[in-house]
């Protein structure tokens, strides 16, 4: 048994006072146990501490409610301040903007009239021969002269040729121009009657060259191959006049085309051709069948249905209504370029005023989607491509066009979802015309009415005649082998993937992916073989989509009336100065692009070289139907776009991760002023969100963790993006006002790309 003495008891339970209660205790456990007081005592004070620290926590929560309630206050009392001095702007904001808006567009409408009427007379005086399209007498008379023209030489044919080509330009721009329908029908038979007469005068050289095929045969191989050619048309043409039956096939080495032939063909009087046109004459013979079947009367070769909507069939040369002399001028210069660079704006009607409907509730829904519906009467169609937003410039035909609908299990193209590319290359085989014969010194020829006549192939139960003997299968049937078919890919086209192929269907008047097998594609060669079971025009095909949807996009200025408009898309990256109402595509890729890249263009010229060439970053009215879109209000879109393009001069804009996440009917980007020509450093974006009602500058930045729509201190809200961008620019920025010409053209590249949807 331990003994204490006072002194020593005193000092430990000093010594335990000073120690945490757990301590006191293990300590007590070490020397002895407490009296029932000291325990008593020891267990007070830790209540009192306890309550002591409680009382401080809550004393603290309230202190931190207090102040959150104040500070949440304050920013309600200060956000109620900012809204009010917005709402008290609002319509002042509005009718500045819609004032502004209005103001380019008579501006351009005005330059747009003054520039057609000067087009038409320069047109008028330019006297070189060559009919004006527009005048009923002289085409006609055009027409029916060549027509009756007996030039076969082919050299002459393709010069011709070259004139009537850009004679159907003249009727495709007249045609985008959206004339009276009347009009439109006369130019669509006109239209089409040229491509006829051209496909007709060259079945006329091909017949004259293979009539002489035996005066110009190959020494080596006995046969007759010859190539001609322009910058638009080249043919192909080998007669076969040895008859070899071990014979494969021929390439035409310096055009890059080439052909195999069966054994059957080999042994037969025949002659191959192979036609590669730049144009294509025959897709929108299936754009007309999906606009209306019953217009399908005015395809090629339907003579009599001609007749009935009233044109003149070619092959038919009789007089047609109203020939009169042909006043000389040519293909549209300079000037009918300007006017087709910019579009039809009578009748237009600014998204902002109908957004401004929209945002103040004045006329409920119903009203909203009248308006909507009237903006997209009016020609304002954000999902239409420049073509369709040039004075009413799109397809060659003058109403809007259906997507092909696929009735025949996948075998029909899309010509929505796919773009024939490179031309047509039509690849036929002939009967060999009568050859001459010496005789006496005295040379002879059977002379035919018939024309270029078609071999049919592939026959069955029918033996090809020729000067070898064919064998027989057991069953007493010919086989029919395919025909195989070697292109190299044209300079002017860039395949961004691997090229398909498609035939075209003379009867249903459509392409097809059926009757070819084997194809195969050298990358590196660039060539493309595969086999059909007859001859068939064919061409290429490359999803028009491809480069979508986009990675990112970026549009900074350059200078005054200069940007830089550069598209990330999915497997390219372009880039297009604009200058002025001109624009300029850049591109790292050049193979495909030679012939476009560093040329000074309009909009509307840009894009239709761009997609002719392979390059398609924009966009139609069908293209939400094949590409994944982060869908928009486009009301608001449209009137952002408006905005943007009146700021370009000043500021950059720039594509944001939080578009993804703000909703449908509001729209996030990166902006910030600039006024040097260089990119932009990434600490000087701002993120701002647009809406229906106001616009504002965000809290967060584009490498923030999470969207938040919190305002920036400092900010105010704004009823346009006009005006809250220009509520903190420098005075440099406020001198430059853009030309109007220059704020339509970058405006409709915005439009024609829709970079807020499409990325």
């Amino acid at each position: 048994m331990v003994t204490w003495t006072r002194k020593e008891l005193k000092a430990d339970i000093s010594h335990q006072e000073k120690m945490p209660p757990k301590d006191a205790k293990s300590a007590q456990k070490k020397g002895g146990k407490l009296s029932k007081a000291e325990k008593e005592q020891l267990q007070k004070e830790e209540d009192v501490r306890r309550q002591k620290e409680e009382e401080e926590a809550r004393l603290l929560a309230e202190k931190e409610e207090q102040e959150r309630l104040e500070r949440e206050r304050k920013e309600q009392e200060e956000h109620q301040k900012l809204e009010l001095k917005d709402k008290d702007r609002r319509e002042d904001e509005l009718n500045e903007l819609r004032h502004l808006v209005e103001e380019n567009q008579t501006a351009v409408t005005k330059w747009e009239t003054d520039s057609r009427a000067k087009a038409k007379w320069d047109r008028y005086m330019r006297c070189d021969g060559s009919p004006d399209p527009s005048v009923q007498q002289e085409i006609n008379t055009f027409i029916n002269l060549w027509c009756e023209d007996p030039e076969v030489q082919i050299k002459p044919i393709l010069k011709e040729c070259a004139l009537a080509l850009r004679l159907l330009e003249e009727l495709e721009g007249m045609l985008r121009d959206q004339p009276e329908p009347a009009d439109a029908l006369r130019y669509q038979e006109t239209l089409l009657s040229i491509q006829t007469l051209i496909q007709s005068k060259l079945d006329h050289s091909t017949e004259e060259i293979l009539k002489w095929a035996n005066a110009h045969s190959d020494i080596e191989t006995g046969n007759m191959q010859t190539v001609v050619q322009d910058d638009i048309i080249t043919l192909c043409l080998w007669a076969n006049l040895n008859k070899n039956p071990r014979f494969k096939g021929f390439q035409f080495e310096e055009v890059g085309l080439g052909f195999e032939l069966p054994k059957q063909l080999a042994v037969s009087d025949v002659a191959v051709r192979i036609l590669h046109t730049h144009y294509d004459h025959l897709s929108h013979l299936a754009n007309l069948k999906s606009q209306n079947p019953s217009r399908m009367s005015l395809g090629l070769g339907t003579r009599e249905e001609l007749l009935l909507e009233g044109a003149t069939p070619v092959g038919e040369c009789g007089e047609m209504e109203g020939d009169g002399d042909r006043r000389g001028s040519t293909q549209q210069g300079g000037a009918e370029e300007e006017v087709q660079s910019v579009r039809g704006s009578e009748g237009r009607k600014s998204a902002v005023s109908v957004i401004s409907m929209k945002e103040e509730g004045r006329s409920g829904q119903k009203q909203l989607e009248d308006a909507q519906q009237k903006l997209e009467e009016n020609g304002i169609q954000i999902d239409t491509m420049l073509e369709g937003d040039d004075s009413g410039e799109g397809d060659s035909t003058p109403t809007p066009m259906d997507p092909v609908i696929d009735s025949y299990e996948g075998q029909v193209v899309d010509l929505q979802q796919y773009t024939p590319l490179g031309g047509v290359f039509y690849c036929d085989v002939f009967r060999l015309p009568p050859q001459s014969q010496q005789l006496n010194g005295w040379e002879m020829r059977e002379l035919l009415d018939t024309g270029l006549q078609p071999f049919p192939y592939p026959t069955e139960q029918t033996q090809i005649q020729g000067s070898a003997s064919m064998k027989l299968e057991d069953s007493g049937v010919l086989t029919s082998p395919p025909v195989g078919v070697t292109v190299t890919l044209p300079d002017s086209v860039l395949f961004l993937e691997d090229p398909q192929v498609a035939r075209w269907d003379p009867e249903g008047q459509h392409w097809k992916t059926d009757c070819i097998s084997e194809t195969s594609y050298d990358q590196a060669e660039r060539k493309i073989s595969f086999k059909m079971d007859s001859f068939y025009a064919f061409t290429l095909l490359q999803d028009s989509y491809a480069n979508m949807p986009f990675q990112s996009w970026e549009l900074r200025p350059l200078g005054q009336d200069s940007a830089l408009l550069t598209i990330t898309a999915a497997l390219t990256e372009v880039s297009i100065t604009i200058k002025g109402s001109k624009c300029m595509l850049q591109s790292d890729q050049e193979r495909g692009l030679n012939h476009i890249l560093g040329q000074w263009m309009s909009p509307s010229g840009l894009q239709k070289a761009m997609v002719s060439a392979g390059v398609n970053i924009f966009v139609n009215q069908y293209s939400d139907k094949y590409v994944s879109v982060n869908a928009k209000d486009p009301l608001i879109e449209h009137a952002v776009y408006e905005q943007m393009a009146l700021l370009s001069s000043a500021f950059a804009f720039s594509w944001s991760q939080w578009n993804t996440q703000c909703g449908h009917e509001r729209l996030v980007l990166q902006v910030c002023e600039h006024l040097d020509p260089v990119p932009v450093r990434e600490d000087s974006w701002c993120v701002y969100l647009l809406g229906a009602r106001r616009s504002q500058r965000l809290r967060i930045k584009e490498h923030s963790e999470a969207f938040s729509p919190e305002l920036d201190p400092g900010s105010e809200f704004h009823s346009t993006f006009l005006h809250m961008l220009r509520d903190g620019m420098s005075p440099a920025g406020q001198e430059r006002r853009s030309h109007h010409l220059f704020v339509d053209a970058v405006h409709r590249l915005l439009c024609a790309t829709r970079p807020l949807t499409y990325s």
